[in-house]
C-alpha cells in the first residue's frame, strides 16, 4: 500500500469496538497518518485505546484528561497537526462509532485535494428509512436556518466526515465552541469568510437509532443555534424598545396619522432601539474585532435602508386599512419580522464580517 497525503483525524469518547474496526479499515486501506484524541473516556474504555496504539504504529493518540467536548477535541488534533504534520494536503475528520465508511473518508480526501482546494463534507442522504426520525427532524431544522440566516445551502448540516484542506485549518480553529457547537460554528465561519466547500454523496449509516451519540438534545442544542439565539434575543430587547417608543410617540407627542407623523414616529424609534442594538450586537452577540467607528458607520448604512423600508410598509398597509396607531403598531411587528431576517445576514457578513479568507499566505 503506498502511502497517503493526508491526516485521518478522530475524537473518541468512551469508544467500543467500532474504533478499532475503523482504524483497521483505514490502516489497511493505505491511511498512514491517523490522529485519535481521547476526549476524557472513562476507564473501562481506555484499553480500546491502549490496543490501537499497540497494534498500529500509524497511530498517534493525544489524550485530555476530563471530557472537554468534540470541539476541543479537533482543536487538539488541529493544533498537533499543524505542528507535527508539515507537508500534508490537510485533514478529513471521521466519527469513532463506525458511521464513516474507509471509501467515504478517501472519496472526502480525494475531492478535497482536486483543484480548486475546498472544504468537502461528507453529506448523508437523510430520505432513507433507517435514519433516526430525531436526526432527520434535527438536520431538516438547522438546514433550513442555515439557508434563511447565513444564505448557505447545506444538504447535512451535521456531519462529523469533513475533509479541509491544510490552508484553512488555521482560520477555522478560530471558530467559537468547544462541544458539538463548534462544528456548527465552523460551517458559519467558512461562510464567513468565504472559504469555499463542496458536498460529497456519501454511505447513511446509523446503529440502534443513533444510541451511541453523546448528543445532549436540549443543552447541545441550545449551544449549536447559540449565536442565532443571541442575535434574536438581541433584536427582541430593541424591537420591543423599538415598538414601545413607537407607540409612546404616536400616542402622547405625534399624535396625527399622516405620512410624515408615521416617519417621525418610526425615526425616533428607530434611533433609540439602533443603539440599543449596535450595542448590544457588537460587544455580546458577533464580538467583532473591528473598531466602533468602523462598524458603527456600516451600521448606519444597513439600519437607515430599514428603516426606511420599515416606514414605507407601516404606512402603505396602515393607509390601505385606515389603521389607528394601536394597528399601526400591530402591522409593524410582521413587517419588522422580515427585515429582522434580512439586517441579520447583512450583519453577519458585512457589518460585523471578519475579513475574506486569503487566496494566498
Amino acid at each position: 500500500m503506498t502511502g497517503c497525503g493526508f491526516t485521518l483525524i478522530i475524537p473518541a469518547l468512551n469508544p467500543d469496538e467500532k474504533l478499532i474496526q475503523t482504524v483497521s479499515s483505514a490502516v489497511q486501506a493505505g491511511i498512514d497518518d491517523i490522529i485519535i484524541v481521547n476526549d476524557g473516556s472513562s476507564p473501562q474504555t481506555l484499553r480500546y485505546f491502549d490496543e490501537i496504539g499497540g497494534a498500529y504504529p500509524q497511530v498517534t493518540i493525544l489524550s485530555h484528561e476530563r471530557n472537554l467536548g468534540k470541539g476541543a477535541a479537533l482543536k487538539t488534533a488541529f493544533a498537533y497537526y499543524l505542528e507535527n504534520r508539515r507537508g500534508k494536503t490537510g485533514v478529513v475528520t471521521a466519527d469513532s462509532d463506525g458511521q464513516h465508511k474507509t471509501e467515504d473518508i478517501l472519496a472526502c480526501a480525494h475531492e478535497m485535494e482536486s483543484a480548486p482546494p475546498a472544504v468537502v463534507l461528507g453529506c448523508r442522504d437523510f430520505s432513507l428509512e433507517n435514519v433516526p426520525a430525531k436526526s432527520r427532524m434535527g438536520n431538516r431544522a438547522t438546514s433550513t436556518v442555515f439557508r434563511i440566516f447565513f444564505g448557505m445551502k447545506l444538504s447535512d448540516t451535521q456531519t462529523g466526515l469533513r475533509a479541509i484542506p491544510d490552508m484553512y485549518i488555521k482560520r477555522l480553529m478560530e471558530a467559537a465552541g468547544e462541544r458539538y457547537e463548534y462544528e456548527t460554528n465552523m460551517l458559519i465561519l467558512m461562510g464567513q469568510l468565504h472559504i469555499p466547500y463542496r458536498e460529497l454523496k456519501i454511505e447513511t449509516v446509523y446503529f440502534e437509532e443513533n444510541r451511541a451519540s453523546h448528543f445532549r438534545p436540549v443543552r447541545d442544542s441550545i449551544r449549536v443555534y447559540g449565536l442565532i439565539l443571541k442575535y434574536a434575543a438581541a433584536s427582541l430587547a430593541s424591537a420591543g424598545v423599538d415598538i414601545l417608543t413607537f407607540f409612546l410617540l404616536g400616542r402622547f407627542i405625534i399624535t396625527e396619522g399622516s405620512r410624515a407623523a408615521v416617519l417621525a414616529c418610526t425615526l425616533g424609534a428607530r434611533i433609540v432601539s439602533s443603539v440599543v442594538n449596535f450595542c448590544i450586537n457588537r460587544r455580546l452577540v458577533f464580538d467583532s474585532r473591528l473598531g466602533a467607528a468602523k462598524t458603527f458607520l456600516r451600521y448606519v448604512c444597513i439600519a437607515v435602508p430599514v428603516m426606511l423600508a420599515s416606514w414605507l410598509s407601516v404606512y402603505g398597509f396602515s393607509a390601505l386599512t385606515g389603521a389607528g396607531q394601536a394597528g399601526r403598531t400591530l402591522i409593524k411587528v410582521p413587517v419588522d419580522t422580515v427585515l429582522f431576517l434580512l439586517s441579520f445576514r447583512m450583519q453577519k457578513s458585512w457589518v460585523f464580517a471578519q475579513k475574506d479568507y486569503p487566496e494566498e499566505e
